[in-house]
């Protein structure tokens, strides 16, 4: 059993009165997950400084064989950052390092600390002319270190990759308190194992990111977004391929929405308001971009709309004339995940296809969900584009909260047989965290799962880092 009064007062020197936090107050608000799935306790939360300090937090904690629970802005959607209900971990959050140290724009990079928040960094880039692509509805809040750590997605993966297609270098703090310096800005740097990119969706149970070089591009002069009424998710994919096949490079984002999220966003969210003339079934946000002056963003934009107006694929449709319409109308989007929890329970399933198998996904699951639980409310939408749905199911109007709550595994292990039928990953963009561990073994069993017991044993063998996120206990 740990000392766990001599680790706090140790862990008290090294980081200083601001470094620790330990009153229950004040640990609070790091105990819960966002969705309110999962509660823990901790003795401290760690805050430090530097990377020096954090490592020797880091030491300190494995001499005296606890457990660490690293932590962003506490976002995440699978229960990846909360600690356990024995109050034996601590939690590690990174936000004091939040510093820029470097932004160069010939280089196009930018070195930044962990506990800088995604909107810090992409405001650090456009002061140099840059654009940061990666885009998420918790970008004000979510933090550099978390969502390289969870690989986030985001709205613009179909144009610019997931987050670890824009890593170049990494500073990690490993698990015994040694400090691997990989910042390096090269765009070719073939001299053995990828090592940042174990660290990339490793979800903290390898070691600690304190700090990243990530990729940027040439800011666009050009940005045209329009929302459409569509007839069907059918329709929403063949409009994605008239854009596509059109001008690959201009999309930057392609977003499906059902007709049900819209509502609750639009029922809950004060001042939404939707831009078209009538309700529908179904809907899409597009997104064009591109550096170029003068490049008829548009033009193209109109044409290929009147297209699928003509085609019947598109019933109705409003292209953003300002900067606020363009923001109004992605309000509208980013704010389906607060409109659905204000609604009630839902069950949440960031599951991906391939593209061209979109549609038979919301089909196919939408009926087995219904036929599992009669009135349940199917509520897809995400990134089209790319071919992840988060495909969640709000619960019945006249059912309990708990009680559907408790069918969560029944409902996910539904949605997750079609997935898996249409050649699928049951985790797209979230990760895995405290919730999904237990699929593991059915979905990446074998030689796969093998290698990752190995990569944390070798990196982790004490098994303190993130303590039963990610792989299923043995």
């Amino acid at each position: 059993m740990a000392d766990l009064p001599a680790l706090l007062r140790r862990l008290q020197e090294i980081l200083g009165p601001a470094g620790m936090l330990t009153e229950p107050a004040d640990t609070a608000p790091f105990v819960a997950d966002w969705r309110r799935l999962y509660s823990g306790r901790t003795p401290a939360v760690l805050r430090p400084a530097n990377t020096a300090e954090l490592a020797s937090a880091m030491a300190a904690c494995a001499a005296a064989g606890v457990g660490v629970v690293p932590q962003g802005g506490n976002t995440s959607m699978v229960g990846g950052a909360v600690p356990d209900e024995d109050g034996s971990q601590v939690v590690l959050t990174l936000a004091r390092m939040n510093r820029v140290r470097a932004a160069d724009a010939v280089d196009q990079t930018l070195t930044i600390e962990a506990g800088a928040t995604l909107k810090a960094a992409q405001d650090a880039a456009e002061a140099i002319g840059c654009l940061l692509p990666l885009s998420i509805g918790s970008e004000g809040s979510a933090q550099v270190g978390g969502i390289l750590a969870t690989n986030a997605g985001g709205n613009n993966t179909v144009r610019y990759g997931n987050a670890r297609d824009m890593v170049l270098g990494l500073e990690v703090v490993l698990p015994d308190g040694q400090v691997w310096n990989g910042l390096r800005r090269l765009r070719k740097d073939n001299t053995g194992y990828c090592l940042r990119q174990l660290f990339v969706g490793s979800e903290g149970t390898l070691g600690i990111i304190t700090a990243a070089v990530l990729k940027l591009v040439p800011r666009p002069r050009e940005v045209e977004v329009a929302l459409c009424a569509v007839a069907s998710p059918e329709a929403a994919l063949a409009l994605f391929h008239r854009f596509y096949t059109n001008d690959p490079a201009a999309v930057q984002a392609f977003e499906y929405m059902a007709g049900t999220g819209m509502d609750f966003v639009l029922r809950h969210i004060e001042g939404a308001v939707l831009p078209l003339s009538e309700r529908a079934a179904h809907y899409v946000l597009v997104e064009l971009a591109t550096p170029r002056p003068q490049a008829g963003l548009r033009g193209a934009m109109e044409a290929v709309l009147e297209a699928a107006l003509e085609a019947g694929e598109v019933s109705n449709a409003v292209i953003a004339e300002s900067g606020a319409q363009r923001a109004a109308i992605w309000r509208l989007r980013e704010e389906h995940s607060e409109g659905q929890k204000r609604e009630g329970a839902s069950v949440k399933n960031d599951v991906s296809v391939p593209v061209s198998k979109v549609p038979e996904l919301i089909a196919r699951a939408s009926e087995a969900c219904r036929a599992l639980m009669p009135g349940i409310r199917v509520v897809p939408f995400g990134h089209m584009g790319d071919g992840n749905i988060h495909f969640n199911l709000e619960q019945p109007v006249d059912m309990d909260a708990a009680a559907f709550l408790a069918r969560d595994h029944e409902i996910m292990d539904t949605v997750c047989a079609v997935v898996r039928d249409l050649d699928g990953s049951f985790s797209a963009e979230h990760g895995i965290g405290k919730l999904k561990p237990y699929m593991m073994p059915d979905w990446r069993g074998g030689a796969e799962l093998g290698l990752m017991r190995a990569i944390k044993d070798a990196i982790d063998p004490a098994g303190l880092m993130n303590p039963g996120k990610v792989l299923p206990c043995v």
